[in-house]
């Protein structure tokens, strides 16, 4: 079963029944457990020693990430300590006078965090809920915002995790040939054109026009949901005193001090040997983003900045010593449940082996990559779309994506030329789709969190929207394709106009069905 198609059996399964059970943590160990069963030959104890090897691996290696995720938590119950929460909220409020205003500004914060998705996810949904929330917009449409903001923005920011992540998959200067790459990024540009459309004119359909409905009418944000992501901590009071500055001051704190992280990071991290050193390993910042650890990056920014906000609270007489002591372990307490999520996604990858090892669904790819014959490259753009779309889905991670498929798309077609930057693109942009409508993705799972969104429900409301902006960029691609021997202007020109064609197209026919179904 190793290199076959059975290693994608696990995520399956546990998709399957995710969706089935809205059961996330039982569907996910089930999935793990499957694999592990495949692994062993269906021994049970090697498989659960499979199981808790795998994922004390996974968890050591993500370990900074988890750090991130606590001193989130942290920064977010400080926040509310503080009053800053409050007070913005309140500001906001008397600023914001429509619901599409508070759509617009959410999704306008999502698209200035753009240095990684995890810090976006968590950030954007703990400012920005209160203003929502006033506005009585469903926790659904609100997990959306975040998540279309994320990832759709990191994969096109030249400064971000993302694109060292992709940097270090591409030859020569690798950030040089990201940069090439995003104006064919179709996926993630038009989602981001997709969101600020859809929150200005108020456009809703499927299950997310229901939810939106249930809120507006019965104040219901949660549409009937239960089992959500996180329990607010009713034992937070919020000091009366603060100001909008005890909110904004950290945030920007927090940005700083992870950027700094960032090049920090670059600059003395041995990726040959996985240490930190004394001797510089890049020459400038534009490379250090390139060769940073984001992960290690994130935490070691993080935790300096919570340091440099107690103490600012502290000497702003907002927060006590006490308080700040105390809110380690509430912090710590919000983001359990996602912690729990990621560490079963983090090992289900593990276990299929979205990177190699165990059941190698990487060496599955790539044996069935090279028999795709040379005479249909012009549709390779759209060819590596749909795979990074089933892939991603399947795995629940995009840099586990593109992190197989982009070197296969340079081998194959050569290492340069417009038709490789439309692949690459093409990956990068079907790997975000995955990552978007896969219940096992860590974004997905964070966006969830951000928003206080049953983690099903906003699978299940979102995957129409990403569905209809996929549509369009496997078609396009296809076009662009077969007109990449113009040049790349030409070809980005030519394929655009598709998009846009594409895309307007979309709305007269979500807008028909929409009034054909109130008419019913």
């Amino acid at each position: 079963m190793v290199g076959t198609f059975w290693a994608f059996v696990p995520a399956i399964v546990a998709i399957v029944l995710a969706l089935i059970t809205k059961q996330v943590y039982v569907s996910l160990f089930v999935g793990i457990l499957v694999g592990a069963l495949f692994f062993v030959g269906g021994n049970p104890l090697e498989a659960l020693g499979t199981v808790w090897t795998v994922m004390s691996k996974q968890v050591g290696g993500n370990a900074p990430i988890l750090v991130f995720l606590v001193v989130l938590g942290i920064f977010v119950v400080l926040m509310q300590k503080s009053g800053g929460s409050k007070a913005y909220g309140e500001w906001a409020q008397k600023k914001i006078k429509s619901k599409e205003g508070a759509l617009c500004a959410t999704a306008a914060l999502g698209c200035l965090i753009f240095v990684d998705d995890y810090f976006n996810c968590l950030t954007v949904g703990s400012v920005m809920s209160p203003v929502t929330d006033k506005f009585k917009v469903s926790h659904a449409k609100l997990a959306w915002i975040i998540d279309s903001t994320a990832a759709p923005v990191c994969i096109i920011a030249p400064i971000s995790s993302w694109a060292a992540a992709v940097s270090g998959q591409l030859d020569g200067n690798g950030l040089v040939v990201f940069m090439q790459t995003i104006p064919f990024n179709v996926y993630a540009i038009l989602t981001i054109v997709m969101v600020f459309i859809f929150c200005a004119r108020k456009i809703d359909f499927g299950k997310m026009k229901k939810n939106e409905y249930i809120a507006e009418t019965t104040g219901d944000l949660n549409a009937g949901e239960t089992d959500l992501p996180t329990d607010e901590d009713k034992s937070i009071v919020s000091n009366p005193n603060g100001k909008v500055r005890h909110l904004i001051v950290p945030v920007i704190i927090l940005i700083v001090c992870c950027i700094g992280g960032m090049i920090y990071s670059g600059y003395f991290y041995n990726w040959d040997t996985g240490t930190y050193g004394k001797e510089i390993q890049s020459s400038n910042v534009i490379e250090a983003f390139s060769n940073c650890d984001a992960g290690t990056s994130l935490a070691i920014g993080s935790t300096i900045a919570l340091v440099i906000v107690a103490v600012y609270y502290i000497i702003d007489k907002v927060v006590s010593f006490k308080e700040i002591t105390d809110s380690f372990t509430q912090g710590f307490k919000t983001m359990v449940p996602a912690i729990l999520i990621l560490t079963f996604a983090w090992t289900i990858s593990g276990i299929m082996g979205a990177k190699g090892g165990y059941l190698d669904a990487q060496a599955f790819v790539q044996t069935n990559m090279e028999k795709i014959p040379a005479a249909i490259k012009a549709l390779f753009p759209a060819i590596f779309f749909i795979l990074a779309c089933g892939i991603a889905f399947s795995t629940g991670t995009s840099w586990g994506t593109f992190g197989v498929l982009v070197p296969i798309a340079v081998t194959i077609l050569g290492g340069s030329g417009t038709l490789v930057l439309l692949t690459v693109s093409a990956t990068l942009g079907g790997a975000v789709f995955g990552d978007h409508v896969s219940p096992i993705s860590d974004t997905t799972i964070l966006a969830s969190t951000g928003g206080k969104c049953n983690h099903v429900d906003h699978v299940k409301t979102q995957l129409p929207y990403a569905s209809v902006i996929a549509v369009i960029a496997f078609l396009s691609y296809i076009v662009a394709g077969y007109v990449s021997t113009l040049g790349s202007v030409l070809c980005a020109v030519i394929m655009w106009v598709v998009v846009v064609a594409l895309f307007v197209g979309a709305l007269y026919l979500i807008k028909y069905l929409e009034k054909k179904n109130a008419k019913q």
